[in-house]
Parts: C-alpha cells; structure tokens; sequence
C-alpha cells in the first residue's frame, strides 16, 4: 500500500514534474503533458504508458495496475490501485511513464537508474 502523502512524493522526485489541477483530480506533468492523475478518492492513479510497458505491467495482476478499460486504455492510460500495489512497482511504473512522456534529454537523466533496475 501506498499513502497519498508518499505517492506525491514519488511522483515529484522526477525533473521537473510539477503538480497542479486536472478536472476533478490532481495531475503530475513534466512540461505540458501528464504523465500521471491522481484519484484520491479512489486512492488511485492512473498514468500514461507505452503499450509494451502496460502490457507488462498488467501481467503483474490485473487486480492492481490494468489499462483504464475505454479507448484511454488503448492509448497506454493505465489504472493502479495504490490501496494494493507495492512502493518498489510503483516506483518502477512512475519510471516507465515519466520516460515515455518526458522530453528525451529528461527522460535520458532518469533512464540510466531505470536501466540499471531491469
């Protein structure tokens, strides 16, 4: 499990992520684009994958992290229950979709630790 608190903080360790509104939730961008929401409420979150990295990041158990079931899902956004996932996969998920929305010299800063965890 994930508190709200600690997702925020993961979320805002990555350059340049900055938080702000999104409709009813609260988004995490890096320039213009989101790269993740976050659903209080349904203490959830949802961010934008490659279609590899939802694939296989669902495969882990579709209970926890499963692409948002509409033409969003299609596009990579994905859902994680941050009642049910652990820190670690989170932070790896938080990784992969901040790589995939980011600007390449961002994502670059990020990649090598990523890299280095697979």
């Amino acid at each position: 499990m994930v508190e709200i608190e600690r997702f925020r903080e993961m979320a805002l360790s990555f350059p340049q992520m900055t938080e702000g509104p999104h409709f009813d939730k609260t988004s995490f961008k890096v320039g213009k684009k989101v790269v993740v929401t976050l659903n209080a409420k349904e203490n959830r979150c949802c961010l934008k994958l490659s279609e590899i990295d939802q694939d296989l990041f669902s495969t882990f158990d579709r209970t926890v992290i499963y692409p948002v079931p509409n033409k969003w899902g299609k596009q990579g956004w994905t859902l994680v229950s941050l009642q049910k996932v652990n820190e670690e996969t989170l932070l790896d998920a938080l990784m992969a979709a901040y790589c995939e929305v980011a600007p390449k010299k961002l994502a670059d800063l990020v990649r090598p630790n990523y890299d280095d965890q697979l």
